[in-house]
């Protein structure tokens, strides 16, 4: 038998990413697009910390380093940017971007209040760009296992959803002191309000009452730090759900979903970071997860390669596949969350629930 010789294919071109902010989660997005999704090149990073930016690139293969990120939108060798930065620069990227006609993932919030965000999202939709806003949870294998039981319809109508968000601690918070005031709504319990969004899609969160305290680091009450929260939504397909945070949790990194219906009830996610149990004499026990990117690794790089895929789409002119249920978290997706987690800011501050959509003041 002999080899069939084959005239070989071409390739389509990759896609080039460049990324602004070389952080703890920007690191992490470059090695994931650098290392883990394929046909992907991490082609520029910037950060106006420049020492920052050159290890990051150093470390994974090179890519061209910038302290200003304008540098990097004005490289027509350039795709699309993922936006690393912090939370307080993400409006303003997000329209220089669609300016000079970059596709567009950023991590949450995509911006600090709606106005900002309008503004920016207007960009976007002016300029027809790709826009991804980084709630991971929907790419975690678990959380799609529920989301497809919802979509079929095997819980039936949603009435009662819950989300929480647990972070690995050890009783205190080194660093609370420095965290700025309402992290725990628009950087944590912003993912919480985007899952049960997604699972009760179709419906909009008309109603927030959010209660929330400095349980774990009570002497930072007084300067506006908050550790620990709990909400209820109430939507407007009639079901309620309760959000939760708190940001030391001493047994590891917590993340769950449930969606209880007329028909049943599916969960997502747990708290150990694989089923094995140990029967020991002292017990049960388990390993547990205590980083984002040890949970969610899986989470972070898939919702890189959708990301990716839909920009070589848009390139190329093509379709991306399309599935059972709506995946990709798109404008009004970060509108939503931001919405939520604002309402549940005036909710504190006023002592009662408050509708979803009103203006709060940072």
């Amino acid at each position: 038998m002999a080899y069939i010789n084959q005239l070989p294919t071409e390739a389509p071109a990759p896609v080039r990413l460049g990324l602004i902010g070389s952080g703890w989660m920007g690191a992490f997005h470059g090695e994931s697009i650098a290392q883990r999704v394929p046909g992907a090149v991490l082609a520029a990073v910037a950060d106006p910390s420049v020492e920052s930016a050159a290890a990051v690139a150093a470390r994974l293969g090179g890519a061209k380093v910038t302290a200003d990120a304008a540098d990097l939108l004005a490289d027509p060798e350039i795709d699309a940017v993922m936006i690393a930065s912090p939370a307080r620069f993400h409006a303003s990227l997000i329209t220089q971007a669609a300016a000079a006609g970059k596709h567009v993932f950023c991590e949450k919030p995509a911006a600090q209040d709606l106005d900002e965000l309008d503004a920016a999202l207007a960009a976007v939709d002016a300029a027809g760009i790709h826009f991804q806003i980084g709630f991971n949870r929907r790419y975690a294998t678990d959380f799609q296992a529920a989301k497809k039981d919802i979509a079929q319809g095997t819980v039936g109508q949603p009435q009662l959803l819950r989300s929480l968000t647990r972070d690995p601690g050890t009783g205190s918070i080194g660093h609370a002191a420095s965290v700025p005031a309402w992290t725990i709504f628009l950087e944590t319990l912003i993912h919480d309000f985007d899952t049960l969004n997604w699972f009760n899609e179709g419906a909009e969160p008309v109603e927030v009452y959010a209660v929330a305290d400095a349980l774990v680091e009570p002497d930072l009450l007084d300067q506006g730090f908050l550790d620990t929260a709990v909400v209820t939504i109430r939507y407007s397909n009639g079901a309620l759900a309760v959000a939760e945070a708190n940001f030391s949790a001493l047994y590891g990194y917590d993340v769950r979903g449930e969606v209880f219906g007329s028909k049943g009830m599916v969960q997502a996610g747990r708290s150990t970071e694989t089923a094995a149990v140990r029967y020991t004499a002292d017990g049960l026990s388990a390993d547990t997860p205590r980083l984002n990117v040890e949970l969610f690794r899986e989470a972070y790089t898939d919702e890189l390669v959708d990301f990716t895929a839909a920009v070589r789409a848009r390139r190329d002119g093509t379709e991306p596949p399309s599935g059972l249920y709506t995946l990709t978290p798109g404008a009004a997706d970060a509108r939503r969350a931001l919405a939520m987690a604002l309402a549940c800011i005036e909710s504190v501050q006023a002592g009662g629930p408050v509708a979803v959509g009103q203006k709060a003041v940072l």
